[in-house]
């Protein structure tokens, strides 16, 4: 297996098509993304407003530019409106994928029900999931629009995956290290266990929690430590989180908890 640092951009909630939806901050991201050169970049869903075909195509307009030949693109709630999930199978492929690199492994998939805004993973899908992550890797990723807990600051918990439980369990029983998701649009990120929760804030819009900015994550991985950043178009970046893989010691800014109203 080969100790070779792997680095992973993860952007979520663009929205295009949004009256909130702000161009240049995706624009900035890419390119951001761009000069990096980063090994994989994860898009965890709402690349739309409404599912409609323009928005689609506005979202691949903009992901075109992405200068990474491993792209991952799950879709949101808020593709999977109006019959939307037809346009991403055109548009963007399968909405369940698997990548294996460097020690690195990620499965990710379609969390969204048509026309509601609640997400599900389904017994069906975990035999699949423990598949993925059969192979030896040192980081075991797996990627969802929805969030699997509740994410501080973002008022009444409605919109949480449905058989979290069952999923949680099943991801700690195929050993995964890291879940990447969305749909909130409040960084956060939680260790239950030896499993690492983080969620992405909005890429390029307005509809923003708080104190919460437009943001994007990096992700660092090496066999001995894994740092996610949130990295802020035109501006810096400043860790969420960061752990062993084989310890599972971790580090977690609490500059999270002072950036969305309490109460």
């Amino acid at each position: 297996m080969s100790a070779r640092a792997v680095t992973i951009a993860q952007i979520s909630d663009l929205h295009c098509g949004s009256p909130h939806f702000v161009p240049s901050l995706l624009e900035r991201a890419i390119g951001e993304i761009n000069e990096l050169g980063v090994d994989v970049v994860i898009v965890s869903g709402d690349l739309t407003d409404a599912g409609y075909r323009g928005e689609y195509e506005l979202a691949r307009d903009h992901l075109d530019r992405v200068e990474c030949e491993r792209l991952i693109v799950v879709p949101g709630n808020h593709d999977s409106r109006n019959v939307g999930y037809v346009h991403f199978e055109e548009l963007f492929g399968d909405r369940q994928r698997e990548l294996h690199l460097d020690g690195v492994s990620i499965a990710a998939l379609d969390s969204t029900e048509p026309d509601v805004d609640h997400g599900t993973i389904g017994r069906g899908r975990y035999p699949w999931i423990q598949s993925v992550f059969s192979r030896d890797a040192y980081l075991r990723v797996f990627v969802l629009h929805h969030h699997l807990l509740p994410v501080p600051g973002t008022g009444r918990e409605r919109n949480i995956v449905h058989d979290a439980g069952d999923a949680l369990e099943a991801l700690l029983r195929a050993d995964v290290h890291l879940v990447l998701c969305g749909h909130k649009h409040v960084p956060y990120a939680w260790r239950l266990e030896d499993l690492f929760v983080v969620n992405a804030g909005t890429v390029s819009t307005t509809r923003l929690r708080g104190k919460t900015k437009p943001c994007y994550n990096v992700i660092e991985a090496t066999p001995e430590r894994v740092t996610v950043y949130r990295k802020y178009p035109f501006h810096d970046r400043d860790l969420i989180i960061a752990f062993d893989p084989v310890t599972f010691e971790y580090e977690k800014s609490s500059a999270l908890l002072g950036e969305t109203a309490t109460g």
